[in-house]
């Protein structure tokens, strides 16, 4: 009996690597032809898809897949044209799979969409500065009736080896005075923050949770898992969703009671994603990021994730006091009420207050 079923076993695998091998010789056919395809493609443009079929087989049908979502399908090999103007921006896999002489395969091939916008320089003018806990390794900062709420890392001392302990504030943004704090305990690294609903939601770095909080009291309300193994870097939203970075090009939305992603964006140039995307702000309809260690914000079309605008604010740290601990430019907060906004970076003892120039 024993090898009865051994036998067995063996001709069983014998016919699963049999039509794997099949499979493969199939597959050899064909290809989807890269000679129609560009590496790098514009949103506005369009791609025009079709096979190599070399041996010359009978082809029935062909569905096409972008990222695995169905696009269309054509019949023989006919070319199938698509517009690129809703597609995310960033990596696409292609994927046809092929009908023909009673057989079918897949093959696939890959391309990349970036943004069809020229980002604009944008100019800014400083029209105060203001005090800052130059111990606060600042990771969030946002406006909520006309409160200034932070959000800090336990990154106090970061030259000298020393640790702070990560919290979250409430300041007084003129005076730069703290009169409000809940602390994280030191295992917990603080990151970004936003404001919904009367509520204060932090993210953790590495920890893979975060926190809701009421707004007034700072009472937890709630401990929350990421929905996915990831970092926690910024954090923002829009009145009803929550956006989300990781420290990649890649901003989640998130919906702000299941805490679950909806949907997300990649954001993009023309030329190349814009990677370490980290502290957000939502203002007028638009996501500025801190882009991690360039001192600079990028002005994003959440719709797409194209990089409409550019604020190099790099001129700023040459005005904070200079001192081992300083750190990159991090913190955006839109101050609805004078339609300013608030400009700080971690260990940094001044915020700054501009508006844009035409």
């Amino acid at each position: 009996m024993r090898n009865l079923k051994l036998f067995a076993f063996i001709l069983l695998s014998i016919s699963i690597i049999s039509c794997d091998d099949e499979k493969k010789d199939l597959k050899s056919f064909f290809s989807i032809d890269t000679s129609a395809l560009k590496q790098v493609y514009e949103l506005n443009e369009g791609v025009n898809l079709s096979l190599k079929n070399d041996k010359n087989k009978t082809i029935d049908s062909i569905i096409y897949y972008i990222n695995d979502k169905n696009i269309g399908s054509v019949k023989g090999n006919t070319p199938l044209q698509f517009s690129l103007e809703n597609q995310k921006l960033g990596y696409q896999k292609v994927k046809a799979l092929i009908y023909f002489e009673g057989n079918n395969v897949d093959v696939a091939a890959n391309f990349t969409v970036a943004s069809n916008v020229e980002p604009k320089l944008l100019k800014y003018k400083i029209i105060n500065t203001y005090p800052h806990d130059i111990k606060a390794y600042t990771q969030g900062l946002e406006f909520h009736r006309d409160t200034l709420y932070e959000g800090t890392g336990n990154g106090e001392g970061k030259g000298t080896g020393r640790r702070g302990i990560s919290s979250l504030r409430k300041t007084d943004y003129k005076t730069g005075k703290v009169y409000k704090t809940v602390e994280l305990a030191p295992k917990y690294f603080g990151e970004g923050i936003t404001i919904l609903n009367n509520k204060v939601y932090q993210l953790t770095w590495l920890n893979n949770e975060g926190y809701i909080y009421n707004a007034d009291t700072f009472e937890k309300i709630k401990t929350f898992t990421y929905f996915k193994k990831m970092q926690g870097w910024g954090l923002a939203n829009d009145g009803e969703k929550l956006y989300m970075s990781e420290g990649t090009e890649k901003i989640y939305i998130l919906d702000p009671e299941t805490l679950k992603e909806i949907d997300y964006i990649n954001v993009y140039t023309k030329h190349a994603k814009i990677e370490a995307l980290n502290e957000l702000e939502w203002i007028d309809g638009k996501i500025w990021a801190n882009v991690y260690g360039r001192d600079a914000i990028a002005v994003i079309d959440p719709k797409h994730g194209a990089v409409e605008g550019i604020i190099n604010l790099s001129d700023l740290k040459s005005k904070i006091t200079q001192h081992p601990d300083v750190d990159v430019l991090n913190g955006i907060a839109y101050n609805p009420k004078t339609k300013t906004v608030l400009i700080t970076g971690k260990n940094w003892d001044k915020t700054f207050e501009i508006v844009l120039e035409e």
